[in-house]
């Protein structure tokens, strides 16, 4: 019995969900994230406490100011899960509104952190200073850069969602920028615990 050449090799193939090379590939970057996060945390473990004859943690961090600061970053994911629930009844305006509400309390965040950033090189804690400092302004300025640019990923989305509505692709995108800003969210927490409360506490 003889076979055709051309469907001897027959191709099993399978349907894949729309979207969802998109977002496996958006997991391995959030994991790679994770490994840069986790390499700025060992460090700072590390040089936490190398003072050189300059400021100690508790000397330079004002709790309030950074409890307040916090507060910003967690009430943001709040909302954007508000925007999430809109975006899943089809509600384009609600969804809009909170995203908006979201990227306010990320600039107040921002806002916040130079200002404390501002702050500590005007008393010449300076990253220069100590390797402490380094450490410090290296993790958290990261974090920083991060929410930055997740806020111009925000605006860039509520243009689009603006423009051409809650289509498949900016569900799913709004989908993926939801993890990352969540993902912020618990890498700060990490931050305000790690460096912020056992800093003042050592």
């Amino acid at each position: 019995m003889t076979h055709d050449r051309d469907t001897f090799y027959l191709a099993d193939e399978h349907d894949h969900e729309a979207g969802g090379s998109t977002m496996l590939g958006f997991w391995i970057y959030l994991m790679s994230d994770c490994l840069i996060f986790a390499m700025l945390f060992a460090c700072y473990g590390l040089y936490g406490g190398s003072y050189a004859g300059g400021p100690s943690p508790a000397e330079i961090f004002e709790l309030p100011l950074v409890a307040v600061n916090t507060t910003m970053l967690l009430l943001s994911s709040i909302t954007y899960g508000f925007a999430m629930l809109a975006m899943e009844e089809g509600r384009k305006t609600n969804t809009l509104v909170w995203l908006a509400i979201t990227g306010l309390f990320g600039l107040c965040f921002i806002g916040i952190e130079l200002y404390e950033f501002s702050a500590l090189i005007h008393e010449g804690a300076t990253p220069q200073r100590s390797a402490f400092l380094s450490s410090f302004f290296t993790l958290v300025g990261t974090h920083g850069l991060h929410v930055t640019l997740g806020l111009v990923w925000l605006v860039t989305l509520m243009a689009q969602v603006g423009r051409f509505g809650l289509t498949v692709a900016n569900k799913r995108r709004l989908m993926c920028l939801s993890l990352f800003w969540h993902f912020l969210d618990v890498i700060w927490i990490g931050v305000f615990t790690f460096v912020y409360l056992l800093g003042v506490l050592r």
